[in-house]
């Protein structure tokens, strides 16, 4: 009995096979088990009360959009001027000169 013991423990198969299966093995189910606790989690975080949820999301979006619009409202849309920006060979510095210069 002790031989055919020895006999396995010499075989390479036993010796780094089965060690290597068992750690795939195990490593996808225990990677499956932190995956999981990590989907539930967000699951929870992102859980609301429909209604509330739908009260909240309108209310926070018309109040945004109000917001913007009293923004828009007071400026000046139709008196604007294009300005070239400098490309990457040109200075910057000279660029903003030239285009004060040209205001003036």
């Amino acid at each position: 009995m002790w031989s055919q013991v020895r006999k396995l423990q010499k075989n390479r198969t036993v010796k780094y096979g089965i060690p290597m299966l068992l750690l795939v093995v195990g490593g996808s189910f225990g990677l499956r088990e932190f995956t999981q606790i990590r989907y539930d989690a967000q699951k929870i975080k992102k859980k609301l009360d429909p209604a509330l949820e739908a009260r909240v999301n309108n209310k926070k979006q018309s109040a945004i959009l109000q917001e913007e619009y009293e923004k828009l409202k007071d400026l000046d849309l139709d008196g604007w001027k294009n300005i070239r920006g400098p490309r990457p060979w040109e200075d910057s510095k000279e660029q903003q000169q030239a285009q004060l210069n040209k205001d003036t």
